[in-house]
């Protein structure tokens, strides 16, 4: 029993680190860190691709010794370094599935649909008709496009990047904090023909309350607006899984630079 016991111990702590940098980043990465994936569920992968890639963690021999005391202070801080690692990996995938969020309200609120609010099961949190559906939209092209696999890709290569214990430069936490104005510019670029459209409906039932005021044109002008404006959405929907895959691969290329600069340093 006693050396069963001993060969544990080292496989256990091959797997911890690998396991809190992929269960860190499943909580940060669309569709699977949402409230529709269970948490046994997330652990169970995060569990099973630790073993996988083992051999790609850079461990010092084959059992799994990579230098560093489990129990030790500086086992506490690989720990954080891991959990830190790959929670900013996955936020920087969740980026592609804000912009679809945020698009869907900002069509709602030009629409009129902003105040009809449904409970979203998937994020634990209320939201609008439009959201929640091109939210679906979006996990359908992230899907398509295997982004579960380019997820599984990166956590691989992210331990040749930043290995275990080596320590961990900011440079991809500085990047992705930077890319945040990205989400709701990509978004606004997205929004602009409805906005617009819209827009161009509201000045021309101004003029017309202005020339005929004894028109009652305000619920006449919201029926049109909101009739309007699923037109011009059932539009541009068409365009948004083009627009959701660019999205996905100027997030691989911000990744893709900025293992290369840690690999350079």
């Amino acid at each position: 029993m006693e050396p069963v016991l001993a060969q544990l111990l080292p496989m256990l702590t091959a797997i911890w680190w690998p396991f809190c940098r992929i269960l860190a980043m499943f909580i940060g990465a669309p569709v699977l860190g949402e409230a529709v994936t269970p948490v046994t569920v997330r652990i169970l992968i995060a569990l099973v691709l630790a073993v996988l890639m083992l051999p790609a963690t850079g461990a010092v021999d084959g059992v799994g010794n990579y230098g560093i005391d489990p129990f030790s202070m500086h086992g506490v801080v690989a720990t954080i370094e891991q959990a830190l690692i790959g929670f900013v990996l996955g936020l920087a995938f969740h980026f592609a599935m804000s912009v679809i969020g945020v698009l869907g309200f900002m069509v709602s609120s030009q629409m009129g649909f902003s105040m009809a609010v449904m409970n979203d099961p998937m994020n634990g949190q209320s939201s609008d008709v439009v959201s929640a559906l091109l939210s679906v939209l979006s996990i359908i092209v992230f899907f398509a496009i295997d982004g579960h696999l380019l997820i599984a890709n990166i956590i691989g290569q992210s331990f040749r990047a930043w290995p275990l214990g080596q320590g961990y430069a900011p440079l991809l936490l500085n990047a992705v904090a930077y890319n945040v104005a990205w989400i709701f510019s990509a978004a606004m670029l997205l929004a602009i023909p409805i906005v617009f459209s819209t827009l161009v409906v509201q000045l021309g039932f101004g003029f017309l309350n202005r020339v005929a005021p004894s028109l009652n044109l305000f619920a006449l002008g919201f029926s049109v607006i909101t009739i309007f404006g699923l037109v011009m959405l059932a539009e541009v929907v068409r365009f948004i899984p083009d627009h959701y895959v660019r999205m996905s691969n100027q997030v691989l290329e911000l990744i893709r630079q900025q293992m290369q600069a840690a690999g350079h340093g």
